[in-house]
């Protein structure tokens, strides 16, 4: 009569041990894989994601944009590159038309380059024969730099008090002289090209530093 009762007591106490076990070993393999998880670390790197297996997550590497890229203010000075290329430029303007200036005008030609934070432009040259570079000081004729590039014309600025910013004294040898020229906007870059034109005078192609 109380057979059956003792053998469904016996089948539960089995189930019951059996389910322990079962658990018991789940139990392990998570920590096991705990375990390997605290030693191992794995990641792949696919182009500019980092996908983390432990994690299950995918994070993505910052790219900068070309906007975030900072462009130079206006009238910063040039690349050390860009420098360096317009630099050779003159030196071969130079090399190659100095000699006649030298003979025809009696001056030596230092060039044309951006002063003022690139609000003005400076002609130098020095003076090797007197009499021949009298036309470059002559107060009677106004002085031009033209960009040959867009065939603008900038002129002399003159200010209160001072007038012209040009030297119009007699021409001494070996001494250096400057003409001052405006350059509004900037509109005038490193590397143009520019004719000089006092009078009779004109020096064509002197490369902007």
């Amino acid at each position: 009569m109380y057979f059956p009762k003792i053998v469904q007591s016996v089948d539960s106490c089995v189930r019951f041990s059996h389910g322990k076990k079962r658990a018991r070993r789940a139990n392990n393999k998570i920590t096991l894989f705990l375990k390997l998880g605290r030693y191992l670390s794995l990641s792949i790197g696919v182009g500019c994601l980092t996908v983390s297996p432990l994690a299950h997550a995918v994070t993505a590497t910052p790219i900068p944009s070309p906007a975030s890229v900072t462009s130079p203010p206006p009238g910063a000075s040039p690349q050390p590159k860009l420098k360096n290329t317009v630099s050779k430029r003159a030196s071969n303007w130079a090399a190659r038309e100095g000699q006649y200036y030298q003979r025809t005008w009696g001056i030596d030609i230092a060039g044309v380059r951006r002063v003022s934070s690139g609000f003005m432009l400076e002609f130098r040259y020095r003076v090797i024969d007197p009499d021949k570079a009298i036309p470059l000081t002559d107060k009677k004729s106004r002085p031009y730099l033209i960009d040959e590039a867009s065939g603008a014309a900038f002129s002399v600025p003159a200010m209160e008090n001072v007038g012209e910013l040009r030297q119009s004294a007699k021409p001494e040898v070996n001494r250096s002289y400057y003409i001052m020229f405006g350059n509004p906007g900037q509109m005038i870059k490193p590397g143009n090209r520019v004719s000089v034109v006092i009078g009779k005078f004109r020096a064509d192609g002197i490369v902007v530093q």
